[in-house]
């Protein structure tokens, strides 16, 4: 059937039902979606949504964006991906808020400020403290406004004329509340232990602040001569060490040693020229490790031998110098002993077997000496400077101001060639840790800093999961949060499993400060360090409500914080602000706790991040919550991927190879990159680039002509039609909706929305375009408008409307608006407003669905003969064929011979036999069984529906067959 006509005597177009739209395939989405975006904005949809009455609610907590710069294609990925879980929650039923937010304080917002003051040649500790925080605020206003703007383009729905930013007045009371809960609970104390520390930023960093990139240094292999020892011949040796931070050497009070690796006591039996190993001398190394040490010294097999075991008992007898002691111009800095502890960090992988142990500045360093109560050094600055009376290395820096090596290592290495201590050096290439703002490297360094500890005992009383913040993180992971996918329960209880104690101390300006006094000539141990009076947190939080943090700065704050009841004058101020991940970490407290659009219980539905969150927000919210309230503040975890350009590669700004979305929604349209989003497994890494969004607007114009055709065959009204008295192929595809549904609903519940859109495109496009509506052509244009074939039909369509398009709602915003606008247009119109119809189950017939799946099966074979034909121009459409089909199944024979094959395959007749085939018949490899043989159709040419059949001229119109005939009259 074909709606146009050739050379006739009659014109029956008029009579034909043919589709009438104005939906458009050209869908124009970068110029349209804006006008969408301004409807919705127009009628309310977000807030018309909150009036549904009796729901069931459901939060997914947004994790904040930084309020620094435009959004880059992993914020899309993200938002769309939260816009997605929450709008498909609300169209299953519940009631699902969105408020989304900003993270406003820290380092990369202070970083811009001080750039734009050393343009100006000003220096930033000149300006009131006050002022600078204001330009900061300034700063992460104007960005929020562009993020914003960004974000709703993407049509990404929630509470945007009411966010929560961390740095509203409100926020900040509720930060500085929930940290005054660590300082009351007894978790807060000043600690001096090695942070990850910024001499750049000249700030402590959090794990979750750095990044690992590589860099070259020097490694060396360091003689440290045994001085006292169990026997003659290990008090006449030397302890070998390997570092590749050769500036720590000064600060080593320790050697570790593994207590399960084999030791041996080598002597050096001969060296080349240019050798610093010393012929005689006996070294004591992993016997894992010797050969690769030996290579390093340049001495061959043959310039050595091992003289003998070393054990361990052995080994923790021996107590070593400092290769520093004695050394001319050293005074007495070194003069203390080196002994040899046992360490389970310790590894025969690399290096010698032997660690050099400098408590100050690393983490296992700093345990080994605390358990063995050696002393803590103090000769790296801030600014990663030795301290100026250090001999030989005073005032020589680690890292430079600009983020380059200093000269710490070498003048170190120097000295020790000096001292003769070396026995090898290599430059290598070692992965470092870098500050993810300045991008330079940063060092492990002890400075006084706050910590929360986590395996303290809280004692507030909330102990139903565990007594300290460790373990009620732990239990929480495991029976408490469902975690998508499972991997990330693992990736956090490892985590927190190993963590060190929590770092809440910054040396910055721009955050909330923690809010606590300290008492003058009291030690951090003593029980009356800390002030911790209620009515003093009570003031301090009243003022902040008010005036915001920027109150802790103001002039005569400490006498008024500290009220009648203290002497100012015994008490020092805490200046010191909060991390940042703190403030990330309460945003549970001050939006899901205290907004009317928040939960009874402060409890979140859901968080949804990237993968880097298991170390950042997931961790933060977690030890932040478990401190106050005494459990996670999340039920559920959702993690995806990173985002790399269509290579695989990662992207940067430096490579040219990042996707701005901005740039996709100019090019392609935002539903475009959301399908990208839907169609991608986001909990690994995610693919984009141009062929990639090619790709994905070639299936977006496939669903967008399912659409079409829904559109255009749709009536005003649409028949109610009973589904027990509907033709047995709307029946199927009423079984196939029962069944899609289940799959949608179960999809959307588990956040699988690239399951849900390939179930639904491939039935739109395979169930439907391909078969359904192809077979239900011919009934929907060319039956009477009352024939009851067309009637179901036209029910069916409706039914499918109102599936399809609150199905894809979720995913496709836009697109599934102005398809729901085109049939029910209105000022107050929207799909947003709808739910998901429930569709009955007793829809479910699979014995029907069998017996179509046989049907569909044959139909492809005859689909495929006809095909070969037209390809050969033996016939220029299927309606010109009456072919032959042999069956040899009873079942299928039975099948094909209850329903109407030859409408079914689109020809004028078809005969179906359970007839041997003959040997030239066509066939299909994977559908065995059934053969066709190609014949032409007999009649005449039907001028309506274009089938050839006899009866055509024997009717009372002209030119058409029985069936039309009766359509006509």
């Amino acid at each position: 059937m074909c709606a146009d006509t050739t050379d006739t005597t009659e014109d029956y177009r008029d009579t034909l039902n043919l589709p009438q739209t104005d939906f458009p395939m050209r869908a124009g989405l970068p110029k349209r979606e804006p006008q969408w975006l301004e409807r919705w904005e127009r009628i309310g949809v977000y807030d018309r949504l909150r009036e549904k009455e009796g729901r069931e609610a459901f939060i997914l907590h947004d994790g904040p964006p930084y309020a620094n710069g435009h959004l880059h294609i992993g914020h899309a990925l993200n938002k769309v991906l939260k816009d997605m879980v929450v709008r498909s929650q609300q169209m299953m039923g519940k009631d699902a808020r969105y408020v989304p937010g900003w993270d406003c304080h820290g380092l990369p917002i202070e970083w811009k400020i001080e750039e734009r003051y050393r343009a100006k040649g000003m220096d930033k500790d000149t300006v009131p403290v006050v002022d600078f925080r204001q330009e900061c605020r300034r700063f992460a206003e104007g960005w929020i406004d562009v993020q914003r703007d960004e974000f709703k383009r993407l049509g990404v729905t929630g509470k945007w004329e009411k966010p929560y930013l961390t740095m509203d007045f409100h926020a900040e009371r509720v930060i500085a509340e929930e940290f005054q809960t660590f300082l009351m609970n007894g978790t807060l104390y000043q600690g001096s232990k090695p942070v990850m520390w910024s001499p750049v930023e000249k700030t402590a960093l959090a794990e979750a602040e750095v990044e690992y990139h590589d860099r070259q240094t020097e490694a060396i292999w360091v003689r440290f001569p045994v001085v006292r020892a169990g026997s003659d011949d290990l008090s006449a040796s030397t302890v070998l060490i390997w570092t590749t931070t050769p500036w720590t050497i000064p600060q080593n009070r320790a050697i570790c040693f593994g207590p399960e690796i084999a030791y041996g006591l080598y002597e050096v039996t001969g060296t080349p020229e240019e050798c610093w190993a010393r012929q005689g001398e006996t070294l004591l190394m992993a016997d894992a490790l010797a050969e690769g040490v030996m290579a390093q010294s340049r001495l061959d097999d043959a310039m050595y031998r091992r003289l003998r075991d070393v054990s361990a008992d052995e080994l923790a007898g021996l107590v070593c110098a400092h290769p520093l002691r004695g050394a001319e111009g050293a005074a007495a800095e070194w003069d203390y002993d080196v002994p040899l502890f046992t360490g389970d960090h310790v590894t025969d992988d690399a290096g010698t077997g032997f660690v050099h142990t400098a408590p100050s500045h690393g983490d296992d360093d700093y345990q080994i000496g605390r358990a063995h109560g050696l002393e803590m050094t103090y000769n790296i600055g801030d600014d990663s400077a030795f301290r100026a009376d250090l001999p030989f290395f005073g005032g020589e820096r680690v890292i430079k101001e600009n983020g380059k090596p200093g000269g710490a290592n070498k003048s170190v290495i120097e000295k020790l060639k000096q001292v003769e201590a070396l026995i090898a050096l290599k430059r290598i290439t070692i992965s470092d840790a870098h500050s993810w703002r300045s991008k330079a490297p940063v060092i492990r360094l002890n400075r006084p800093q706050w910590f929360a500890a986590i395996d303290r005992a809280v004692g507030d009383g909330k102990d139903t999961y565990g007594t300290t913040i460790r373990e009620r993180a732990l239990t929480s992971i495991d029976e408490l949060v469902t975690w998508t996918p499972r991997t990330g329960r693992n990736r956090l209880y490892s985590m927190i499993e190993n963590r060190p104690d929590w770092v809440l101390s910054r040396q910055r300006a721009w955050g909330v400060p923690l809010t606590c006094f300290t008492k003058r000539g009291a030690k951090p141990d003593d029980a009356d360090f800390l002030l911790r009076d209620p009515a003093v947190n009570a003031r301090i939080v009243e003022a902040f409500e008010a005036e915001g943090a920027d109150a802790w700065y103001a002039e005569g704050a400490k006498a008024r914080f500290l009220g009648n009841e203290y002497d100012p004058e015994e008490y020092d101020q805490v200046f010191d602000i909060l991390d940042v991940w703190f403030d990330s970490g309460s945003t549970h407290a001050f939006v899901l706790r205290d907004r009317e659009d928040g939960t009874e219980d402060g409890i979140a539905d859901l968080y949804l991040e990237g993968t880097d969150q298991h170390r950042g927000w997931f961790h933060s919210s977690m030890l932040q919550a478990c401190g106050t309230t005494g459990r996670a503040p999340y039920r559920g975890v959702l993690t995806h991927g990173f985002t790399l350009d269509a290579k695989g590669n990662k992207m940067s700004k430096s490579l040219g190879n990042t996707v701005a979305p901005d740039d996709v929604t100019k090019q392609f349209g935002a539903d475009i990159l959301r399908l990208w989003v839907a169609q991608s497994d986001y909990t690994g890494d995610l693919r984009i680039g141009d062929e990639i969004l090619k790709g994905v607007a070639d299936s977006y114009r496939r669903l967008r002509n399912t659409m079409r055709f829904l559109l255009g065959n749709l009536p005003k009204e649409v028949p109610q039609v009973d589904p027990a008295e509907m033709p047995e192929l709307e029946r199927w595809v009423l079984h196939r909706l029962a069944e899609l549904d289940e799959t949608v609903r179960k999809g959307y519940a588990a956040y699988d929305f690239q399951g849900v859109f390939q179930s639904v495109f491939t039935f739109a496009t395979v169930d439907l375009s391909a078969v359904y509506f192809d077979i239900r052509k011919d009934a929907l244009y060319c039956d009477a408008d009352d024939s009851p074939r067309r009637r179901a039909a036209l029910a069916v369509l409706d039914m499918l409307f109102h599936r399809l398009t609150t199905w894809l709602a979720p995913i496709l915003t836009f697109t599934m608006e102005e398809v729901w606008l085109e049939r029910f247009p209105g000022d107050d119109s929207s799909v947003h407003l709808q739910d998901i119809p429930e569709t009955p189950q007793d829809w479910r017939n699979p014995a029907l669905a069998a017996k179509w799946d046989k049907i569909r099966r044959a139909r492809r074979v005859v689909t495929a003969a006809l095909e070969i034909q037209r390809r050969e121009k033996v016939i220029g459409a299927s309606l010109e064929a009456a072919p032959i089909v042999h069956v040899e199944e009873p079942e299928t024979l039975e099948a094909l011979r209850s329903v109407d094959f030859a409408d079914i395959c689109i020809t004028s007749a078809i005969e179906v036999t359970g007839a041997p085939a003959p040997e030239d018949a066509f066939r299909l490899p994977e559908v065995p069984g059934i053969a066709v043989v190609f014949a032409t159709a007999s009649g005449e040419k039907c001028q309506r529906c274009w089938k050839i059949l006899p009866d055509v001229g024997s009717h009372s119109h002209p030119g058409v067959c029985g069936r039309c005939d009766e359509a006509l009259d």
